[in-house]
């Protein structure tokens, strides 16, 4: 029994937690309300900057703050139909307000409009006043401007003559790429790493990405979705998760292929003979069970970099010069990092206390001393960039509407560059995940920093949007992981578990405006994952902002548990089978995701009752194609629980074909799904105990496929020609399906 004053402290606390987007219960994934301990919510306003030792007056003073500050820290507003700008002012005060548009032009906007609220602050009145808008504002970054006196006296009356607050003009809708405008279109999915050729280095790189671009082109794909290629650190050992980079701002130099920099081009004989002996060690010392190497790998390329980078200097540039004044302030930066991470280990954090923010004199110094290796990092940046524009370039010569997608990770490395960089505007002493749900039973925990919402805005959503460009840059769209970090994000305290966490709301309006702002200057297409513990408002956001939601075979389920049949699939989404954390096609079938996490510990409950719940699933699905006409109605009997039986190539591809029957707007498939890979990147609870991130698409004997298996092989022709389907066929198009029944073609 809670006693009245607690309740009373819990019901401020509540208050507290709601007007500083904390929550205090949430809706899981079997849509059953949980309650937020008490506790976590007040670690998490603690995070937030916020003392909840008493809850009433902490709510008072953000609410004070809030009508102090005048006006927002930035306005981002609908270009086509801008909402009012609320200022606030002390009742008597004279204002008239102007908006400075990029282009130097000024629109007199006149006095605030009459007080919609008041607040008493410091014995006086103060006023909310609404500042009307002109509709049809250029797209862009202009300026509001509040000018203010109170009567005859000075107009510095209240410290400054006028209020200054950025207003970010935003498109309502993302328009993407013009030749997906009304069409469905399909692509291939990969790993990049996983995917080698018989001239990359061990793993994949930028330029298999520019064959496998140009291949898929002329199979008739639009997209190429690929796993995020952020940076990692050039230290040993390299992360092998692509989802843990140091920046998302920045591309890994680990994709590059060295023979196709201008450097080789121009080097001497005696350059190029050692390069390319480096890259027949690295191709020699993969390793004999096709788990890939990083390190291997990075020892060769950086190796062989450094000969290039030498090649480079020598064309001119000044080997001892400093960066500042050179080259974009944020690669200053990340350079610097990866220069001082040589020196001190790839944690900012445990570096020495002078090195600790990018301004302090000690990092200044640094960026004298170590002004070769700081150049050094900043040309491998370049050459990525010339290396992903040369895939793109590829994959649009090839006609592909859309290119390369690019995957956008969640966070970043809290050691990491850009939390260096940005700590102002990232929670470093926080960690993202998800809450329980039905793959991931004790919850996630992914280790990343989030954004602190209020200190974001304060930074004009400069770090949010400089990131989303630079990724833009380098391809034809972008699918952003974890969308929902948009809206909120579950935030774990420091010691706490994955499953004790709670969510911290963000303002998605902006965020969301500012991604089509930047989405609709570079033409590209958007996609969002929003799987998982997902409010319903958030997939109608993205369909009004025109963000193509996800959709995975996996969880296409009704309100009953049964799976959905084709024509209900959201049709504003890109589908696929599955993710890079889930089951591959082939491995569904035999349970083989069963049976890997049964055997490394990380169920929610016992290996017999997940093998049956797996095993109704499986054959729900089955029953539905054949429904649907994409199965016979007669198959040979079902694999058994967990079996090394096979899975039927006709139930793999019956899979993709009930997704081409579907209405989504664009289908993806996995290569190694053609050819029965039963091996998910990714295994989530896992660390080491699961090769991570490091496995090699494979064939159903667990041979390695290559992309030049890959561009020859009859099977994967058979699933693209599958695909090739979605392509401009009216809705009401008849198919017959492999086996010969009539079905519904999109």
């Amino acid at each position: 029994m809670v006693g009245p004053a607690r309740a009373a402290v819990l019901a401020d606390l509540t208050a507290l937690a709601e007007a500083c987007g904390v929550a205090t219960e949430y809706e899981d994934a079997e849509h059953r309300l949980v309650r937020v301990e008490p506790e976590t919510v007040r670690a998490v306003l603690r995070l937030l900057g916020i003392d909840p030792t008493d809850p009433a007056a902490a709510l008072a003073a953000v609410t004070d703050a809030r009508w102090r500050r005048q006006l927002p820290a930035c306005a981002v507003v609908s270009a086509a139909a801008p909402p009012p700008v609320v200022t606030y002012l002390p009742v008597g005060i004279d204002a008239r307000s102007t908006l400075e548009l990029a282009d130097g032009r000024q629109i007199d906007l006149g006095a605030p409009g009459q007080a919609r609220e008041q607040r008493d602050l410091d014995g006086e009145t103060w006023a909310a006043r609404p500042i009307t808008l002109p509709p049809g504002l250029p797209l862009g970054d202009h300026t509001l401007r509040v000018d203010v006196g109170r009567g005859e006296e000075p107009r510095d009356e209240l410290g400054e003559r006028s209020l200054r607050c950025p207003l970010v003009a935003v498109p309502d809708a993302v328009p993407g790429p013009p030749a997906l405008a009304d069409a469905r279109a399909w692509g291939w999915m990969v790993q990049l790493y996983a995917l080698r050729s018989a001239a990359s280095w061990g793993m994949g790189d930028y330029a298999d990405l520019a064959e496998l671009a140009a291949w898929s082109g002329g199979q008739g794909a639009d997209v190429l979705l690929v796993n995020p290629l952020h940076a990692a650190a050039p230290t040993l050992p390299i992360a092998a998760s692509p989802y843990s980079p140091v920046s998302r701002r920045f591309a890994a130099p680990l994709y590059l292929r060295p023979e196709a920099t201008p450097e080789y081009a121009d080097a001497d004989g005696t350059t190029r003979a050692a390069v390319d002996d480096l890259a027949r060690r690295a191709r020699r010392e993969a390793r004999p069970d096709g788990i890939l190497d990083r390190d291997a790998v990075w020892r060769a390329k950086s190796a062989a970099l450094e000969l290039l980078f030498a090649v480079h200097q020598g064309q001119g540039v000044d080997r001892g010069q400093g960066v500042e004044g050179t080259i974009d302030p944020a690669l200053a930066d990340f350079a610097t990092w990866c220069a001082l991470a040589e020196r001190h280990g790839p944690d900012w954090r445990r570096w020495p206390a002078e090195f600790a923010r990018p301004g302090a004199p000690a990092v200044a110094a640094a960026r004298v001393e170590l002004a070769d290796r700081i150049a050094f990092h900043a040309w491998l940046q370049l050459r990525c960039d010339d290396q992903l524009a040369a895939a793109q370039a590829a994959a649009r010569g090839a006609g592909m509407a859309a290119g390369i997608v690019h995957d956008l990770a969640v966070g970043v490395d809290p050691g990491g560059s850009d939390a260096w960089a940005l700590r102002d505007v990232l929670a470093v002493d926080a960690r993202v995940g998800a809450p329980p749900d039905t793959f991931n039973q004790q919850g996630q925990d992914w280790g990343l920093p989030p954004w602190r919402p209020g200190a974001l805005a304060d930074a004009g959503y400069g770090p949010f949007r400089e990131m989303v460009a630079a990724v833009l840059r380098r391809g034809g769209g972008l699918r952003v992981d974890h969308i929902l970090g948009l809206f909120r994000l579950w935030w774990i305290p420091a010691g706490a578990g994955a499953a004790h966490g709670t969510y911290v709301r963000y303002d998605a309006e902006a965020m969301l405006g500012l991604l089509a702002l930047e989405a609709a200057r570079a033409g590209a297409l958007v996609v969002g994952e929003d799987l998982g513990t997902v409010e319903p408002s958030v997939a109608t956001a993205l369909a009004r902002t025109g963000v193509l939601g996800s959709t995975v075979l996996w969880f296409e389920k009704d309100p009953d548990g049964a799976p959905l049949p084709p024509e209900q699939y959201r049709a504003s989404t890109m589908a696929s089978i599955t993710t890079h954390d889930l089951p591959t096609a082939a491995g569904y079938l035999v349970g083989e995701h069963v049976r890997l996490r049964a055997a490394l510990g990380v169920l929610g409950r016992s290996e017999a009752e997940e093998a049956a719940a797996w095993q109704a699933e499986r054959d729900a699905l089955l029953d539905l194609m054949r429904a649907e006409h994409l199965l016979p109605a007669a198959e040979p009997a079902a694999a058994e629980p967990c079996s090394a039986e096979a899975p039927s190539v006709e139930r793999v591809l019956a899979m993709h074909r009930l997704l081409v029957c579907s209405p989504c707007r664009i289908v993806l498939a996995a290569p190694g799904d053609a050819l029965g890979d039963r091996y998910q990147p990714n295994l989530p609870g896992t660390v080491d105990e699961y090769p991570n991130w490091r496995l090699p698409v494979r064939d159903a004997d667990g041979a390695e496929i290559t992309l030049e298996r890959l561009r020859a092989d009859p099977a994967v022709d058979r699933l693209a020609a599958l695909l090739d389907e979605v392509r401009g066929a009216p809705a009401d198009k008849r198919f017959i399906s492999p086996r010969g029944e009539a079905g519904r073609h999109p």
